[in-house]
């Protein structure tokens, strides 16, 4: 009795424990573009007096797991697009940051950007553009086949830095889940579809803060530093005879030819071959050095420019989240965003959408095969044009010579005429 007692007990604890856990937890701003979210967006007036201004249209997409999972979707080519939501304002100091969202590029992009941005203090929505400040940029850069980058840019006193590392997005036109995770120890994580892409910590991976410690240039080898692993064995002995083994001796299988003649072709002599016993020049056996040190390296130094900031990865109070990109075709379906600070609960919500995972590629494929179809159909139908108009063209060339021929007869036939007058 005392043991199942002790195990409810445990069982309970327990279970209060993730009572608490969730309770703590918060969902800050969640947007599946459900009905009623054109209140809770506004569109920016940016670039639209230059009628460089796109707009969105709330669809699912032409293929899609779920045909009710709506998003928006850049709908025009060759424009700017604005568009933010205001959102509960929340500091990251002390908790953790979850930025996810999902992005569809239907569209051959060409050149684009698909990502989104994290925005602090007053933002005027109406005039929400490239030049309002942010505190995060995050997401896929895409342009011809070179450039596939995927951004993760923090503001920090005023100032925009870039990852320094080279991370790279998806570029298939299927559904994608990217995640940014910011821990209060200033260590972070980028998801692509609930795996780990990278991770890291803001100390080293961005050029915020000098260098924690840095080589120290002055410092130089120790001349008693041996760094030889292997060294020459100095009890080893040449065996004796080892030089007088030749390189090369007579072929013992080779035969004078039959036609051979000492006369004239001189004394016969088996050609050489390589000695199968000559190793080459006699060299000591290598043995591990008992004064081996390692490879030396330059030694790591404190910066005395380095002074920390225990608040680095502490961002403006977020305020706005917006989507602010160009791109040369649209076709790129924004949904799923979701700030919050558990990053189980953004794994639950990649889960709960790629759950249609397959009836999306299964949708595209179908797509795929429809469009290759009236591609193949729109080329014979060119080819099928290209040959009437070649044999229009030789028809008209064959009854342009007739006509020469005849002009050509008529004109010697007057000329005859002319003359007899």
């Amino acid at each position: 009795m005392a043991e199942n007692a002790s195990t409810e007990l445990k069982m309970f604890v327990l279970f209060s424990l993730l009572l608490i856990q969730v309770s703590l937890s918060e969902i800050i701003f969640e947007e599946r573009f459900e009905d009623g979210w054109q209140s809770r967006w506004v569109k920016s007036d940016w670039k639209r007096s230059e009628g460089k201004a796109g707009s969105f249209k709330h669809t699912a997409g032409k293929w899609a797991g779920d045909p009710d999972d709506k998003g928006i979707q850049t709908s025009n080519d060759a424009k700017h697009f604005a568009i933010s939501a205001k959102i509960p304002e929340f500091t990251n100091k002390n908790r953790t940051l979850v930025f996810q969202y999902s992005i569809k590029f239907e569209q051959e992009i060409e050149c684009g950007g698909g990502y989104m941005k994290l925005l602090s203090g007053f933002v005027n929505q109406k005039k929400f553009g490239g030049d309002t400040p942010y505190s995060v940029m995050f997401g896929p850069d895409l342009c011809g086949t070179d450039t596939k980058k995927l951004h993760v840019i923090v503001s920090y006193q005023g100032q925009n830095y870039p990852i320094k590392k080279d991370l790279q997005c998806e570029t298939d036109k299927l559904t994608h889940f990217y995640t940014f995770i910011l821990r209060p120890d200033a260590t972070y994580s980028v998801l692509v579809d609930n795996r780990e892409r990278d991770s890291g910590s803001m100390y080293t991976d961005w050029d915020i803060l000098p260098p924690r410690k840095i080589k120290d240039v002055k410092a130089k080898k120790p001349a008693d530093w041996d760094d030889r692993e292997y060294i020459e064995d100095p009890n080893s002995v040449k065996p004796e005879g080892y030089d007088s083994i030749p390189a090369e001796i007579p072929d013992p299988k080779a035969k004078e030819p039959d036609s051979w003649d000492e006369d004239e072709d001189g004394i016969w002599k088996r050609p050489k071959i390589p000695n199968p016993a000559y190793k080459g020049p006699w060299k000591r056996k290598k043995i591990k050095n008992p004064n081996y040190k390692g490879k030396w390296k330059t030694p790591w130094l404190d910066n005395p420019e380095f002074e920390d900031d225990p608040d680095l990865y502490v961002l403006k109070p977020i305020k706005y989240v917006g989507i602010e990109v160009w791109q040369v075709k649209g076709g790129s379906v924004f949904d799923n965003i979701l700030i919050c600070d558990d990053p189980d609960y953004a794994k639950q919500v990649v889960d709960e959408v790629f759950a249609n995972r397959e009836i999306e590629k299964e949708g595209f494929e179908e797509a795929e095969k429809i469009r290759k179809a009236q591609e193949e159909e729109e080329a014979e139908r060119a080819r099928e044009e290209g040959e009437r108009r070649r044999k229009d063209r030789g028809y008209d060339r064959h009854r342009n010579r007739h006509r020469d021929r005849y002009r050509k007869h008529r004109r010697d036939y007057m000329d005859d005429y002319h003359d007899e007058l």
